[in-house]
C-alpha cells in the first residue's frame, strides 16, 4: 500500500487482520492499536473539537483523551487503548459525544 510506513525485517508483527477506516478497507496486523494503523496509513488527526481543530495521539498512553475515535459504533473510544481486531469497523470522529444520561429510576410509593 502506498503511503504505509516501511519497517525493517527486525520487526515482528502479528498476523494480517482487516479494519475498515471511514468506509475502507486497511490492513493492520494484530498487536497494534488503532492509533498506529491511522499514524502507519497517513491520518494521524482521529477527530475535530466544536470549533473545528483537528486531535490526534498526544500522550500515547490514555491519559490525555485527544485521540478519540469511533469503533463499532461506539463513539469516544481512545485510539491508542484500543487494540485493533479483524473486522473493526474504525471511524473519525466529528467532537466529543456526551454519554446518554441513564433512565431516571422508577419510584413506587405504596
Amino acid at each position: 500500500m502506498s503511503g504505509r510506513l516501511a519497517v525493517g525485517p527486525e520487526l515482528r508483527r502479528g498476523p494480517a487482520v482487516t479494519v475498515t477506516i471511514d468506509s475502507r478497507p486497511v490492513l493492520a496486523y494484530a498487536g497494534e492499536s488503532v492509533a498506529a494503523v491511522l499514524i502507519a496509513e497517513g491520518s494521524p488527526a482521529t477527530r475535530v473539537t466544536r470549533s473545528g481543530a483537528p486531535r490526534g495521539v498526544f500522550c500515547g498512553m490514555g491519559a490525555c483523551f485527544d485521540c478519540l475515535v469511533v469503533v463499532d459504533g461506539i463513539p469516544n473510544t481512545r485510539a491508542c487503548m484500543t487494540w485493533v481486531r479483524e473486522g473493526m469497523v474504525i471511524a473519525h470522529q466529528d467532537v466529543f459525544v456526551a454519554a446518554a444520561a441513564p433512565p431516571p429510576k422508577e419510584t413506587h410509593v405504596a
